[in-house]
């Protein structure tokens, strides 16, 4: 048996095919007996429209979507995208709705895709990376265009925001390093313009009380083991050192060992975000579970129920898990000082 096509509805119907179409996407006015009479049809015949007929029926695209302005280096190392995308999806996929990811590399190509969304091809979207003072979040606002914030962003805004708490693992990471007799604990932080970078850099300065051993990064490898470098040739170097992700945790934590500093006994690391990697090193690497796939979809349920009219609001998602390994499970070291540390003496 041939599935029913439009035109079977329309024959059924005694309209044109247009008439069919506009009975859904509500570009012509067509009268309510017309409207009911293609409805019938289409019921009786078992039709059901595209996607994209749906979607042009209540006027929407049927999609989010999602820009990102990043460096592809960048972006070819995170470990937190791939798992948040997989959890915007899995809800996507849920309701039928398509998701558009757009990369760009300029201010100008980035307002362009928001323009393009608002315009048509897509319904809202997911705001990423958010910085302390981020022009997107008036832009989106005066765009109209239903957005939600991933990140504990503190400007004014009317958009939803789906936050966590990136300072609390940090301080208790802190704590228990000290607790192991550390005494000199440096952070590594990722660009301080991040909102999510700043907050751990923030409660690390306020744990330890001093930002004598505070670094930025920019969540590379590369950066993780220069900035390693850096600090490993200070006159009295750190005894541990948080890195804001695992990449440049990986990074500097080889580095180190290359150079005869002996993982814990000698140097505590630690990293954020847990990749699937990080267990299964030697030693395993204590990091900061967050959980990505879950937070995408919350920000995809969020986002959603805004498309659907709801009021914008403020979600805490409870996510962070602190998860001690191997690489920090040693005391502060009182032995002499390593190979490296007596290189730069």
């Amino acid at each position: 048996m041939t599935r029913p096509t439009i035109s079977d509805v329309a024959r059924a119907a005694g309209v044109t095919k247009a008439t069919v179409s506009h009975a859904y996407s509500g570009n012509r006015p067509i009268s309510a007996a017309t409207r009911t009479r293609v409805f019938a049809a289409a019921k009786e015949l078992h039709w059901v429209p595209s996607s994209s007929a749906r979607a042009l029926a209540i006027r929407r695209a049927n999609a989010i979507g999602i820009v990102l302005r990043r460096d592809p280096a960048i972006l070819a190392s995170d470990t937190f995208f791939p798992a948040f995308i997989a959890g915007v999806e899995q809800t996507l996929a849920e309701r039928e709705v398509a998701l558009v990811l757009q990369v760009v590399g300029s201010r100008a190509a980035e307002e362009r895709a928001y323009r393009a969304m608002v315009a048509g091809r897509a319904d809202g979207v997911i705001v990423l990376d958010l910085h302390r003072e981020d022009w997107r979040v008036p832009f989106l606002s005066q765009l109209r265009l239903p957005a939600v914030l991933l990140g504990a962003y503190d400007g004014p805004s009317t958009l939803s925001c789906v936050r966590t708490d990136d300072a609390e693992p940090v301080r208790d990471l802190v704590e228990y390093l000290r607790g192991r007799g550390h005494r000199r604990i440096a952070h590594i932080a990722g660009p301080l313009d991040y909102v999510h970078s700043y907050a751990r850099a923030r409660a690390y300065v306020q744990a330890v009380g001093s930002r004598e051993l505070l670094r930025e990064g920019d969540f590379t490898a590369g950066s993780g083991r220069a900035v390693t470098a850096e600090l490993l040739s200070l006159p009295e170097p750190p005894t541990a050192i948080l890195y804001a992700n695992d990449t440049m945790a990986i990074a500097g934590s080889s580095y180190a060992q290359s150079r005869g500093v002996r993982i814990p006994g000698e140097l505590a690391v630690a990293g954020f975000d847990d990749d699937h990697l990080s267990a299964h090193l030697s030693p395993p690497l204590t990091t900061v579970s967050t959980d990505p796939a879950r937070r995408g979809r919350v920000a995809t349920s969020r986002l959603l129920a805004d498309i659907a009219g709801e009021p914008p609001t403020s979600v805490t998602v409870d996510c962070t898990v602190l998860r001690l390994r191997g690489s920090t499970d040693a005391p502060a070291s009182d032995h002499p000082r390593s190979e490296l540390e007596e290189e730069f003496r």
